[in-house]
């Protein structure tokens, strides 16, 4: 059986220790719990579609997606959506609806306490 290595991606592999630092810094579990979702093999990690995001979101809710988001579905309210990857028809629907597409770090610099940041997928 091979050792489990994690992610080999370098950009990969500096967001997981950078959300780690901020998790210890800040006391909160919202982001090593992220982090450790993007340490998950690709198979593993989580594809959230925007049908399930719509569903489960209001206006002007923040969303973090530790994984990939699809673009299979619409939007019908403003979001601001936070994910590891997008596709390109997902990103295309996000932006036509006004909706805000925010790196993973940046939201954890705007947002250091996690408070009120709903988590998909």
């Amino acid at each position: 059986m091979t050792k489990r290595t994690g992610p080999t991606n370098p950009l990969l592999q500096e967001l997981i220790g950078e959300l780690k630092k901020r998790s210890s810094e800040q006391s909160v579990n919202l982001w090593k719990s992220i982090a450790i979702d993007l340490e998950k093999p690709t198979r593993q990690r989580r594809s959230v579609n925007l049908s399930r995001i719509n569903r489960y979101t209001k206006e002007n809710d923040i969303v973090v997606v530790p994984g990939k988001v699809l673009g299979s579905g619409n939007l019908s309210h403003k979001l601001t959506i936070s994910a590891y990857q997008f596709s390109q028809q997902a990103k295309e629907k996000i932006e036509s609806t006004g909706s805000k597409i925010i790196d993973l770090l940046e939201l954890s610099k705007e947002k250091p306490n996690g408070k009120r940041i709903k988590t998909i997928g």
